[in-house]
Parts: structure tokens; C-alpha cells; sequence
């Protein structure tokens, strides 16, 4: 119910009251428009398909290595073996670039 400028607020109705009233609505609104955002922008996000990952043909490992973990990379694939050696290999050839021993030297 609007009241004109001209008449008094109804029986205990301050102008307070009424102030109060509005900033409820206006927040409850901006609140209901921040959730439908962040629906709409989790929805589009999830919907977005991740690159697919492009690997190499093969990957062959040194003589008497076992992989234990293998870890991709943009540009490397990181296969560690069971003897602690990390083998980093280039994504696009499958090439061995670097062979590094990360067992303790103590």
C-alpha cells in the first residue's frame, strides 16, 4: 500500500519503519539476482568441455624400468619409477629429455 507525500504514515508506521521495509526488499532482490548469476555462471562453466589431452604414440622406458606413477603436463609426461628415477618425456615426440635419480644421497 502506497501512501501519498501528503498523508501521515498509518498507526505505528514510522518513516523508520518504512525505510527498513525497503531495504529488505532491495536486498532480498539483489540476493535473488547474485543466486541466479552464480547459477547461471556454474552452469556455463561446467558445461565448457575440457580440451581433450593429446598424447604421445609411446613412451619407451629404459631397460628394466617400471613405471610406479605417471604425471601429464602441458608440454611433459613425468613417469616416475620404482628405483626413484623421474623420467620426463616430451608430450608431442614421447622423446626422453631429462632422466633424474631422486633417491637420497645420505
Amino acid at each position: 500500500m502506497t501512501l501519498p507525500p501528503d498523508m501521515p504514515p498509518p498507526e505505528g508506521q514510522s518513516p523508520d519503519v518504512r525505510l527498513v521495509k525497503r531495504l529488505v526488499v532491495v536486498l532480498t532482490s539483489v540476493m535473488i539476482l547474485g543466486v541466479i548469476v552464480i547459477i547461471g555462471l556454474l552452469v556455463t562453466q561446467i558445461a565448457r568441455a575440457p580440451a581433450p589431452i593429446g598424447l604421445p604414440d609411446s613412451i619407451s622406458l629404459p631397460e628394466g624400468a617400471r613405471a610406479q606413477a605417471v604425471t601429464l603436463s602441458r608440454d611433459w609426461v613425468l613417469v616416475l619409477t620404482e628405483d626413484q628415477t623421474l623420467l620426463v618425456f616430451e608430450r608431442r615426440s614421447g622423446a626422453l629429455s631429462r632422466q633424474m635419480d631422486l633417491q637420497d644421497e645420505h
